[in-house]
């Protein structure tokens, strides 16, 4: 199936739900979307959406999101249908170094949709997993082995919107806040090889598919770059006397 066949599906799936929830007066839900389909949907929001809409992926600064639509007035109490799973070895010692991919694969492998599944954060030797709840005795019940390290799958049940992950802080000097200039210092690679990113459609600020080089980032934007990583750019300083500004960024890590 063509991009173009898949989006125009995705959008008419969405707008189905919303025509649901409005029509029929309950919440409706997604799967969990990636960021290129979440900038999709806030592309056509108002072609398609004719119920209230909330995005929630478990914690703040997920990217992977559901969408919950809406008619009741009730969104600061709203619950969504995700669940955190904790992901540990049984003994820390004897453990494989384990990566997103190793986790993801593992799940995958139950015959799992990665529909169903949203962020996956590695910290150590575990991971929080964040997934469909109806899923989840599922995985509990069947995930025991991840390559050679046997794991075990529990219930995160604190609060996952205080999540936090981690950041490194990046400080550099650019001539402008143009997005390609940022992005060569939070990636330390040159401008030039960093147009091909932007042209092919990999990157986002703020959820939102950005395509033109010279777009001006603000303070607090956050932008995330299709395989290789996102960051938030705190902003800049004023400009030095070579006119250059000076400019801190919290990269993900």
């Amino acid at each position: 199936m063509n991009q173009k066949k898949e989006e125009a599906l995705l959008l008419k799936h969405l707008k189905d739900l919303s025509h649901i929830s409005y029509q029929r007066g309950y919440r409706t839900y997604s799967d969990f979307l990636n960021i290129n389909e979440i900038s999709l949907f806030l592309q056509y929001q108002k072609d398609i959406v004719t119920s209230q809409y909330r995005l929630w992926g478990g914690y703040d600064d997920a990217e992977r999101r559901v969408i919950c639509f809406y008619e009741d007035d009730s969104s600061n109490t709203m619950s969504f249908p995700i669940q955190c799973l904790l992901i540990q070895p049984a003994n820390k010692k004897f453990s494989d170094a384990l990566n997103h991919r190793d986790y993801l694969g593992a799940i995958l492998n139950l015959g799992i949709d990665r529909k169903k599944v949203g962020d996956i954060i590695v910290k150590d030797k575990e991971a929080y997993v964040f997934c469909q709840k109806d899923i989840t005795p599922y995985i509990i019940d069947n995930l025991n082995r991840i390559k050679h390290t046997t794991v075990l799958v529990t219930r995160q049940n604190e609060k996952i919107e205080a999540f936090e992950p981690n950041f490194i802080e990046i400080t550099g000097t650019v001539s402008s806040l143009r997005l390609d200039t940022i992005l060569s210092v939070a990636f330390r690679t040159s401008r030039n090889s960093l147009t091909g990113l932007i042209e092919g459609q990999k990157v986002y600020v703020n959820n939102r598919l950005v395509e033109t080089n010279s777009f001006s980032l603000k303070e607090g934007d956050n932008v995330s770059v299709r395989g290789m990583g996102k960051f938030v750019f705190q902003g800049a300083s004023e400009q030095t006397k070579k006119k250059r500004y000076k400019i801190i960024i919290s990269k993900y890590i």
